[in-house]
């Protein structure tokens, strides 16, 4: 059997300043900047990942600014998505919230060839701050009511948790195109 090289579009979304950017960012080149610097509709960027021997993965991850859930421009930002990131900042309560606006945002307007939504992952990010605005609880709670593939506590500026959450995404994205 020969080398199966796949594409996902993997949308990242959520309130401004939680740390979109920086995720993606860190993600796709390791590198990590201090300086805030606000997003204008979407940025780009890729990363491959060598999945096993066999198959090489491709994501194309989609920064998209956190004023855009207000446009009409985010259905042509969502098309042929195969997974979502949705952040939030765990210091910040109104991103959390929101986070749930991301996701009916998303639902509506995003489903699989299937029919069925796309795995998203919810990140509770800058868990290296303190105090937490909301609890462990409350966001598992959150997750599961509101259709989660799951979600993980992350800290972008100190790398915690950001390749195992693309693990988990990526795993997700792979069930649903061979399952």
């Amino acid at each position: 059997m020969g080398h199966r090289d796949r594409m996902f579009k993997v949308l990242v979304v959520g309130d401004a300043t939680v740390g979109k950017t920086s995720l993606v960012q860190r993600y796709a080149n390791d590198s990590f900047n201090r300086h805030y610097k606000s997003t204008v509709g979407v940025d780009f960027a890729l990363k491959v990942v060598q999945w096993s021997e066999s198959e090489t993965v491709r994501l194309q991850l989609w920064d998209i600014a956190g004023q855009e859930r207000f446009t009409s421009m985010t259905r042509l930002y969502y098309r042929e998505a195969s997974a979502c990131i949705i952040m939030f900042d765990v210091t910040n309560v109104s991103t959390f919230s929101n986070s749930q606006k991301w996701k009916q945002d998303l639902d509506s307007k995003l489903t699989l060839p299937d029919g069925s939504p796309v795995p998203c992952l919810l990140l509770a990010n800058k868990c290296d701050l303190s105090p937490w605005a909301v609890t462990r609880e409350e966001v598992d709670r959150f997750s599961k009511e509101n259709g989660f593939s799951g979600w993980v506590e992350t800290s972008v500026k100190e790398n915690k948790n950001i390749n195992e959450s693309m693990r988990v995404l990526i795993e997700k994205m792979m069930s649903s195109v061979h399952p």
